[in-house]
C-alpha cells in the first residue's frame, strides 16, 4: 500500500509475499539435478546465516523494566498478552522476564523471539509520548483520526481502548537532538507491508520501529547504530523480503555485510512497491507467505 494515499487502516489483515529465490537450472540426468540441488541449499543457508543468524543479533539497547512500566501503566494488559503466548505453548521463561522482569543486559533478537519483542515495541510505541504521534500523518484530518489504524485499533491488549494510551506515558525523555535523531532515522526507514516510513506508523511494524528508534535515541545510540539495528530488525520481521534483497544485492555482486543500511531500508527497495520492483527484476520466483500486521 502506498503512502498517504492508501494509509493502513482498520480492518488490517495484510500478508506480504516473500520471495525465495532458486539458484541454478534444473538437468537431466537426474544425479545432476541432485548435485544442483544441493549446492542450492548450501547458497541459501550461507546466505540466510548472514541475513539472519542462528544465534541473533544484540540490538544497541538495554529492555530494563520497561515491560513491567508498559504493564503498569495499562499500555498492556498482562492477563491479555500472557494469555496469547499461553494458548499457543510459547510463553518462555525469557518472555515472562521480558515483560515482568528486570533486564540489565543487551536486548538480542532472534528468529524466535522477533514476534514477541515485535508485540512488545509496538506497544512501546504507541504509548510512549512523541510528537510523531502527535502531530505527524498519523493526526492528518483525512484519515478519520488516529484511532482509525492498524497500529492503534489492532492493538487490543491494554487496558480499555488502545487510544486512552496513544502518546500518553512518559517511559523516558529524550533531548531534543535525540528527538531529531528519531525524527530523521523514522523518515528513512519503510516497511515492505505498506508504503509509508515509520514517521507514519499506521500498522504494528511501524510502530514498533518508532518505539525502538525512541528507546535506541533514549540510550545514547548514534545514527548510524540506528540504521544498522533497524535492519537487522526489519529482516528478522519480513525474513523473506530481506532474503530476497540480499539475494538481489549478491547478484550485482555486493555482499550483505557490505550494503549500505539506510540505502536498503529506503522506499526503492524495503517499502511494498520498491520491493517489488526489485523482485520483477529477479525469476524465477516462488511466494511463500510473510508477516502479518496483527498481534
Amino acid at each position: 500500500m502506498e503512502t498517504k494515499n492508501n494509509p493502513l487502516v482498520l480492518p488490517a489483515a495484510i500478508i506480504i509475499a516473500g520471495v525465495i529465490i532458486t539458484f541454478g537450472i534444473m538437468y537431466k540426468p537426474s544425479g545432476l539435478t541432485k548435485v544442483v540441488s544441493e549446492k542450492t541449499q548450501i547458497q541459501k543457508s550461507e546466505l540466510e546465516e548472514k541475513v539472519l543468524p542462528f544465534l541473533g543479533v544484540e540490538l544497541p539497547v538495554t529492555w530494563g523494566d520497561l515491560g513491567s512500566k508498559l504493564v503498569s501503566s495499562g499500555a498492556i494488559d498482562a492477563e491479555k498478552f500472557k494469555a496469547i503466548y499461553g494458548q499457543r505453548g510459547d510463553l518462555t521463561e525469557e518472555y515472562k522476564n521480558l515483560l515482568l522482569g528486570k533486564n540489565n543486559g543487551k536486548l538480542k533478537i532472534t528468529n524466535e523471539n522477533a514476534g514477541y519483542l515485535l508485540n512488545l515495541f509496538w506497544a512501546l510505541g504507541l504509548a510512549s509520548k512523541n510528537p510523531i504521534l502527535e502531530s505527524g500523518e498519523m493526526t492528518n484530518p483525512a484519515y478519520g483520526g488516529a484511532g482509525n489504524f492498524a497500529s492503534t485499533g489492532g492493538w487490543t491488549i491494554a487496558q480499555g481502548s488502545a487510544m486512552n494510551h496513544y502518546s500518553r506515558h512518559k517511559f523516558f525523555e529524550l533531548t531534543p537532538e535525540q528527538q531529531e535523531l528519531v525524527e530523521k532515522v523514522s523518515k528513512g526507514i519503510y516497511r515492505p507491508c505498506c508504503g509509508n516510513s515509520t514517521h507514519f506508523p499506521d500498522c504494528n511494524h511501524g510502530m514498533a520501529m518508532l518505539g525502538l528508534l525512541e528507546l535506541m535515541a533514549s540510550q545514547g545510540a548514534s545514527e548510524q547504530d540506528m540504521w544498522k539495528a533497524a535492519l537487522v530488525v526489519n529482516s528478522y520481521w519480513f525474513p523473506d523480503t530481506y532474503l530476497t534483497l540480499a539475494t538481489y544485492m549478491k547478484g550485482k555482486g555486493i555482499e550483505w555485510n557490505d550494503v549500505n543500511p539506510q540505502e536498503i531500508l529506503g522506499a526503492n527497495y524495503s517499502s511494498a512497491s520498491g520491493y517489488q520492483r526489485i523482485v520483477s527484476q529477479m525469476q524465477p520466483q516462488t511466494q511463500k507467505g510473510g508477516a502479518s500486521c496483527g498481534v
